[in-house]
């Protein structure tokens, strides 16, 4: 198989499939696109969520927080606490821990969130740092909102814009190449991308304001999680690709190394399928968050996307674009 998360068929049929419901307290379970778990426990219920970062270890501590909370909101729910596992190589100095602990304790602060506890430990298994957040949550009943919530004739709305994540890691480890193409400011700015990455607060204020579907962008990018969101509902649907976002430092990026912006991984971005997507866009813009309809869920399970007058097939991206450029 290839790197990367495991093809959906394959996840469906060899991991998804196996797993035995028993517990009537689990109310949301895996499938395909759902980005945690939920249990209700009686009061308010309780949503989780696990991510491992391995890569770009200059910010291995502020991506492991905002990865693993970003799918907590994704559900509608508020992160409350994270628990922490980090594997480290050999080779690790006390001044690498320190590095990476400031990091997860900056972020987990600056979105509210507690460190409950977890685990750390040198070991052999691996040759570079992996970072693993479990992220706690809570939501009320009648709030919870699923990735296969959406409605024919929703709108898809994308809050801020395609490929931020992927355009902050590529410009760090391209800086000298990149800054001879492009520029140095250019890449400073798309290295700025990485204080963009939590969708909390967007995640809220869609709650509130009432969708039926929500999905942090990640791998596979903006077609990716929109697609994950018409498979897991079972609908069609239609993008516009000119209207998608796409900040000029990611399409400078992405022209140059030939990656398609709207495929490369992208937390920082919300994909939302809501009936009012025009009142959304200005809740979350009157809130310092920048949005835009991008599309529609049709009843039709036909998925599509149109560019410039001509329509394309929606598959399921088969890799993330980032592995083409810092492989």
């Amino acid at each position: 198989m290839k790197v990367g998360k495991i093809p959906n068929d394959v996840l469906k049929s060899l991991v998804i499939n196996r797993i035995k419901d028993k517990r009537e307290e689990i109310i949301v379970r895996p499938g395909i696109g759902e980005d945690c778990g939920i249990a209700d426990f009686g009061g308010n219920l309780i949503a989780m969520s696990s991510d491992p970062i391995t890569g770009t270890p200059e910010d291995i501590g502020h991506l492991a927080v905002h990865v693993s909370c970003n799918d907590i909101a994704s559900c509608g729910a508020e992160p409350v606490g994270i628990l922490v596992t980090l594997l480290l190589p050999v080779g690790t100095t006390k001044e690498d821990l320190d590095f990476i602990m400031a990091q997860i304790c900056k972020e987990a602060d600056s979105i509210n969130v507690d460190i409950m506890g977890g685990h750390t430990e040198i070991t052999t298994a691996v040759n570079r740092t992996v970072a693993i957040c479990t992220s706690i949550g809570k939501v009320q009943k009648g709030s919870i909102v699923k990735t296969s919530g959406a409605k024919p004739g929703d709108y898809v709305v994308i809050t801020k814009s395609a490929g931020l994540e992927g355009t902050a890691i590529i410009a760090k480890l391209k800086e000298s190449e990149l800054a001879a193409a492009l520029g140095q400011k250019t890449v400073e700015n798309a290295k700025s991308f990485i204080n963009s990455i939590s969708v909390v607060k967007e995640g809220m204020i869609a709650a509130r304001f009432g969708v039926n579907a929500m999905h942090d962008v990640t791998e596979g990018g903006v077609l990716g999680a929109v697609w994950e969101i018409a498979e897991a509902s079972a609908t069609g649907v239609i993008v516009q690709r000119n209207d998608v976002p796409v900040a000029p430092e990611t399409k400078a990026i992405c022209d140059y190394f030939g990656i398609d912006p709207l495929k490369l991984i992208s937390s920082g971005s919300m994909a939302i399928s809501c009936a009012d997507g025009p009142g959304l866009v200005e809740t979350l813009e009157r809130n310092g968050i920048k949005a835009a309809v991008i599309g529609r869920i049709t009843a039709e399970v036909e998925r599509k996307v149109i560019y410039e007058g001509q329509e394309y097939e929606l598959n399921q991206p088969d890799t993330d674009e980032l592995y083409k450029v810092v492989e």
